[in-house]
């Protein structure tokens, strides 16, 4: 059961500084951690610029319709992202099928999340997973990104010093704001450092582009099947272990019903996808996104504004991002998912007798592995509850 609403709706009274702030970093870093794979993917289907730019917007209007419709209907900080391991997936296989035929393996994949969600069968395997594995889940999956700000030091000492230890001077003075500061800091570091390059940007307009879906067997087995398997076991799963762990105990059968919906609605104007973020959600879901938390579901709202912002001009969306520092971008996400990567360690831990398979499970899916093109967030409550059954079995 999602919480209880305790006054009325009111979004913008209850939204702060912070949980705008915590919106666009969240945005920032669903676009920029896989953007890049849909032009890739683009490329490897050989789409026009118009089509790719209708792709984007497709997803974008989704991801923000979602995101805004589902944090005000359950007061929650639910954040929809499109499937960035389903991407990757397109990369390799939809060169291989006419690009009508790929649109109608996407509706395939959406019939069968929407059915998933519909029977409750998500649900249930939601809710037998214990906390301490999906609390040992989302940090595994959060580790890397918050990670990446020491490895981005290499290349920008400088920058990411500045914005480091800027995080944490204001983490004292002022915690609220301790993000934003960071994010003041690296910016005015990398223009005085020439790393902001706007020469490219142009504003234009998304235009949707219709493609008339075709159906083949050949690209349901290659393209709409995968998509599917990891839509559930690296996007979704993922997407509510954030959610319970940070305390929002939402139903998770609306959820994917609703994103399966948005997926068949959009599939021909080019959305491969959409799912329940993790990373980009953890982001709005933890204490950086607003100290109440039960207000902290307008830092999703806030999300779902700019991520309609980025659609409407998706197809210069690549000139703005390209024209950020890697490293800046990098290392405003990893701090924005300390305080989340905090509580996962914590609650991951806080069962002696499931400590074991937490970390192994933690282990997992910080590796980043791939088996049979399924990601390492899925092989990750594998090996967890296996070693679950096996220390705590009955028979031992």
């Amino acid at each position: 059961m999602h919480p209880a609403p305790t006054a009325t709706l009111r979004p913008l009274a209850d939204t702060s500084p912070t949980a705008i702030i915590a919106g666009f970093i969240a945005m920032l870093t669903a676009y920029t951690s896989s953007l890049v794979l849909i032009f890739q993917a683009g490329q490897a289907a050989g789409l026009s610029n118009g089509q790719v730019s209708s792709w984007i917007w497709a997803l974008s209007m989704g991801m923000a319709v979602c995101s805004i419709g589902l944090s005000l209907r359950y007061r929650t900080p639910i954040t929809v992202a499109w499937s960035t391991p389903g991407a990757a997936l397109l990369i390799t296989s939809i060169g291989q099928v006419s690009y009508g035929q790929a649109i109608g393996a996407y509706i395939t994949c959406a019939l069968l999340v929407m059915l998933c969600g519909l029977t409750g069968a998500f649900e249930r395997i939601a809710k037998r997973l214990p906390t301490s594995l999906a609390a040992a889940l989302l940090a595994g999956i959060l580790f890397k990104i918050g990670s990446e700000i020491f490895i981005a030091a290499q290349h920008r000492t400088g920058l990411v010093a500045g914005m480091f230890f800027t995080y944490l001077l204001a983490k004292r003075a002022f915690p609220r704001y301790a993000v934003l500061a960071a994010l003041v800091v690296g910016s005015l570091l990398a223009g005085t450092q020439g790393l902001l390059d706007f020469s490219q940007f142009q504003l234009e307009l998304a235009v949707p582009v219709w493609t008339t879906p075709q159906f083949s067997l050949a690209a349901t087995i290659s393209i709409g099947l995968p998509l599917f398997v990891v839509a559930m076991a690296s996007q979704n799963m993922p997407g509510m272990a954030v959610l319970r762990a940070d305390g929002y105990p939402v139903q998770a059968s609306p959820l994917i019903a609703t994103t399966g919906l948005a997926s068949l609605l959009l599939a021909p104007f080019g959305a491969h996808g959409l799912n329940l973020a993790a990373i980009s959600a953890a982001i709005c879901t933890g204490p950086q996104a607003h100290e109440d938390k039960t207000k902290r579901y307008t830092a999703a709202v806030w999300c779902g504004v700019f991520f309609a912002i980025a659609g409407i001009f998706g197809a210069t969306l690549a000139a703005l991002f390209t024209a950020l520092p890697k490293e800046l971008v990098l290392s405003i996400a990893a701090l924005a998912l300390f305080g989340s990567l905090i509580n996962g360690l914590t609650q991951a831990m806080s069962e002696p007798k499931e400590r074991e398979a937490a970390l192994i499970t933690f282990m997992v899916t910080a590796s980043g592995m791939t088996l049979f093109s399924i990601g390492s967030a899925f092989w990750g409550i594998v090996a967890g509850v296996l070693a679950l059954l096996v220390l705590n079995s009955k028979g031992r």
